[in-house]
């Protein structure tokens, strides 16, 4: 299984979007989770089908209505544990 980590910065917190990330994930059948940063900046981990994956990134460059992502780093990742969930942390 595929591991992606990206983390995201900009008006991100206190507009539900963990929320819609989690929706988003659960849609295209990706398991991990999403959190909020100290700093202000949320966190991804999704693991699943390449396809999937990649979508995923598409929508979180996009992020939800109420949402303004400003920057977004992805990368590919070795994650030895595995999720059967999607969760909010």
């Amino acid at each position: 299984m595929k591991s992606m980590n990206c983390v995201l910065s900009g008006k991100v917190q206190g507009v539900y979007f963990r929320t819609w990330v989690q929706g988003q994930a659960q849609e295209l059948g990706l398991k991990g989770w999403v959190r909020n940063l100290h700093d202000g900046r949320v966190e991804v981990l999704a693991q699943g089908e390449d396809n999937a994956l990649a979508e995923l990134k598409k929508r979180l460059i996009q992020g939800s209505p109420t949402s303004n992502v400003k920057d977004i780093h992805c990368e590919n990742i070795d994650y030895e544990k595995t999720y059967s969930i999607f969760e909010i942390r």
